[in-house]
């Protein structure tokens, strides 16, 4: 069976630059590895193919020879750079480690989700903390600093954090010689693997710190000081960077995040920087009218003006007195309901007053009593 022309097998056009090749072998790499394509009888082959070609046209010499020859370059020991006695038509294991190893770090950054380029992999960093802060809506309002005792991992004082014995430097890692990686030859393939001995930092303790076990942190509780902000409210996110888990040896710091819940309160409802309350006032008070005094969160005294005739449920409003924006843009509004009340255990007097006050309403609304009067007449006749 006649060879297909290479460029055509790496997907590229003649005359294609360096970068252009390498990138075209590494799409069908990616493509036609075997791993990705196990039920693919036709994929290692394939593979092998695209292998063949990316060794011939990345190297110079022998792609201007197949540029000028074609496959016959390669054969009967023609010269260009070509093998004698067989050429690359064979696909071998050295051939192939040699043109797999050029991109071995992009293609199996995706297969493995692994470190690229050279050396060790940073030290790990670490975790983010969570922690429930309860206030009440008055330090909502007022905002407040506040000390909290924070458990967790930090950097281990014996050895100031580096996992050595008297905080010595960890030495280049013998086995990867400080890549934090290995490779290794399985037949057909090239694999990489994270080095067994420093676990891909690429370095390696000689002597682990007694403390911490040459984890360079220890569990310890911490006193934090904390500024809540004025009108923070329920759900609200407080950052504090590099507040959480120390990192392991010398890795950074992961962060804390406090997480605010507002108590509910015993008189005020919130709604956004609005504040609800609802006042009691007597019947006499809403029918006459009057000014009366309620409470406000800033833990002053606020005066309203009840109009004469007021019902259960009518709303006025307080300006300012509501909560802080938590980033700016003023204050809310206070809105105080009423809720009138019916008066009980009444004196003798009181019920005289009353029921002379419900005289003198029936006499001075005729309406009211000739509709009485009509639905008393109405239930006379159905009981008749």
């Amino acid at each position: 069976m006649a060879k297909r022309d290479y460029y055509e097998v790496l997907g590229v056009a003649k005359g294609a630059s360096a970068d252009e090749i390498k990138k075209g072998y590494r799409s069908k790499a990616k493509e036609l590895h075997p791993d990705r394509n196990k039920d693919d009888p036709q994929a290692e082959s394939q593979f092998k193919e695209a292998n063949e070609a990316y060794e011939v046209l990345k190297d110079a010499e022998k792609k201007a020879a197949y540029d000028r020859f074609g496959h016959a370059a390669f054969e009967g020991g023609m010269g260009g750079g070509g093998r004698p006695g067989g050429g690359f038509g064979g696909g071998g294991q050295g051939d192939f480690s040699s043109a797999f190893s050029d991109v071995f770090d992009d293609l199996f950054g995706d297969f493995m989700g692994g470190q690229r380029g050279g050396g060790g992999r940073r030290a790990a960093r670490g975790s983010d903390l969570r922690y429930n802060l309860r206030i009440s809506l008055e330090d909502a309002f007022a905002g407040l600093q506040k000390t909290i005792n924070v458990p967790g991992s930090v950097a281990c004082d014996s050895c100031n954090g580096s996992g050595a014995e008297g905080g010595a430097e960890p030495v280049t890692c013998p086995t990867c010689s400080g890549m934090g990686k290995v490779r290794a030859q399985q037949g057909f393939f090239t694999v990489e693997r994270t080095c067994p001995t420093c676990a891909g930092l690429g370095q390696h303790i000689q002597n682990p710190c007694k403390t911490c076990k040459g984890a360079g942190r220890q569990e310890k509780e911490r006193a934090l000081n904390v500024n809540i902000p004025a009108g923070v409210e329920t759900g609200t996110r407080i950052r504090l960077a590099g507040e959480g888990e120390a990192g392991m040896r010398g890795g950074p710091s992961g962060d804390l995040y406090i997480f605010i819940e507002v108590t509910e309160h015993g008189l005020f409802q919130r709604e956004s920087t609005n504040l609800y309350c609802r006042v009691p006032v007597s019947m006499s008070k809403a029918a006459l009218g009057g000014s009366i005094e309620v409470p406000t969160i800033d833990g002053g005294r606020g005066r309203v003006q009840i109009p004469a005739g007021s019902q259960s449920g009518r709303q006025m409003r307080l300006r300012g007195k509501g909560m802080p924006a938590l980033r700016g843009g003023g204050t809310g509004d206070m809105f105080i309901e009423l809720a009138v009340e019916t008066p009980v255990n009444l004196t003798g007097r009181q019920k005289e007053l009353l029921q002379e006050f419900e005289d003198l309403s029936e006499n001075n609304n005729p309406e009211s009593s000739s509709f009485f009067s009509s639905v008393k007449s109405f239930w006379d006749s159905m009981k008749g």
